[in-house]
């Protein structure tokens, strides 16, 4: 590898690494989010030319964050702006470095990306809103990378990051990790947040591949940060613990024709074990601090499959229970009809359709194209082919992602020849 090739290889390392770090450590003194965005860009610049010449600095990071908020002190001299703010720039350009989250406040939660973590999922903006401002500032992805990973057009995601932007300013939401007595329901914000970047990564709502893995790594990443950040917390070690679990079989849920492979049809020698083994060992970390909660739970049943040698081995009874408890915490009609899954995995396909027929009954998920395709999965496993292309029928109408497309087709097709 040549110099170059080395360089941009290690600016690539840091942005990974430090991107978050850089820009929330001048959010946090500057309060400008476009003016922290464009001085660590500018940073990142420097770091490619400056790094050649002098070669990479033994903490990139701190090189960056110095660089980085020189640039800033230097943007708010021109524009004149108050003398406080500036003295405040100045301190923190003698600092010697990042904020090091081992050697922090009392708390162990005064890391600057968890206040920007905290202020990006702030409940007064809407959900959309704070997946993207999070991406946005804490991954470094570009507005048209994440236009592109949600399908919307570049300039509504722009927009969106502007008025997201504007409300934190105007309401003046607070950059800080909230006080004490509001950082549980505060966390679980952030945590649904980092949940719902993965499933779409994981799962694509609409769009031609099932699994977009660069938001699946992003959700990942700023997973294991708040892990750091908040080690004694057990739904965060429950959610990093349920992602990397899901994401050991990321690999073998499509073939190389960018098919669906089912969960029982998967090769499970391809798996990533090392993945498990962490996600395993992460669960029961979470679970011996004795306070259950839904992200432990969904870890717990995502264990149950990977750790089962073959598909047959799976223990569909204590999955079944197991949503019966996190039904205590998510009420939801997915849960249910998750559950339903499960017994009737356990019980025999006749127990889950008799839970499946509830659900058609109340129309909560008229919409959803897992509900028909659920009800034609228990259906062929019965035999009953006639009435299960029916429902693969339902479920095509409503499915939007390519893959999952063809893969009710083909199950149609197959119970239109049987």
């Amino acid at each position: 590898m040549g110099v170059n090739d080395a360089v941009e290889a290690a600016v690539a390392a840091a942005f990974r690494d430090e991107w978050g770090q850089v820009v929330a450590t001048l959010i946090r003194v500057t309060g400008d989010w476009d003016l922290a965005e464009e001085c660590a860009q500018d940073a990142f610049a420097q770091a490619l030319e400056r790094w050649r010449r002098d070669g990479v600095p033994r903490r990139p990071g701190a090189w960056l964050t110095t660089t980085a908020r020189n640039r800033a002190l230097d943007v708010l001299r021109r524009e004149t702006v108050g003398a406080q703010k500036l003295r405040e720039v100045a301190v923190l350009a003698r600092d010697e470095g990042p904020y090091d989250p081992e050697h922090g406040d009392d708390s162990g939660l005064g890391d600057d990306r968890l206040r920007l973590l905290f202020t990006c999922c702030h409940p007064a903006l809407p959900i959309e809103a704070r997946v993207a401002l999070t991406l946005r500032t804490l991954a470094g992805l570009t507005t048209p990378e994440i236009a592109r990973a949600f399908l919307v057009p570049e300039v509504t995601m722009a927009q969106r990051l502007v008025r997201a932007k504007r409300k934190i300013r105007n309401a003046g939401i607070p950059y800080r990790v909230p006080p004490a007595h509001l950082l549980p329901e505060r966390t679980t914000g952030v945590l649904g947040v980092l949940y719902l970047l993965f499933n779409e990564g994981y799962a694509a709502t609409a769009g031609a591949d099932l699994v977009r893995t660069n938001l699946c790594a992003e959700a990942i990443r700023l997973a294991r940060v708040l892990a750091r950040l908040m080690p004694d917390e057990p739904e965060v070690l429950g959610l990093l613990a349920l992602l990397l679990l899901h994401d050991a079989r990321r690999g073998t849920r499509v073939d190389a024709a960018g098919e669906l492979v089912t969960l029982e049809d998967q090769d499970r020698t391809a798996w990533d074990r090392a993945a498990v083994d962490e996600g395993t060992a992460l669960l029961e970390t979470a679970l011996r601090r004795g306070r259950a909660g839904p992200y432990q739970i969904q870890a717990a049943i995502a264990a149950c499959h990977t750790t089962a040698a073959a598909a047959e081995d799976t223990d569909w009874a204590d999955i079944a229970a197991l949503y019966g408890e996190l039904l205590r915490f998510v009420p939801s009609a997915v849960v249910r009809l998750n559950r339903a899954v499960a017994v009737g995995m356990a019980e025999g396909p006749e127990a889950g359709l008799a839970l499946v027929a509830e659900l058609e009954e109340e129309g909560a998920l008229d919409a959803y194209h897992l509900l028909p395709a659920t009800r034609a999965d228990l259906l062929r496993r019965m035999g009953r082919t006639a009435e299960a292309a029916e429902a693969y029928a339902r479920a095509l109408a409503l499915v939007e992602n390519d893959a999952e497309r063809h893969f009710l087709e083909k199950r149609l097709a197959e119970c239109r020849s049987a």
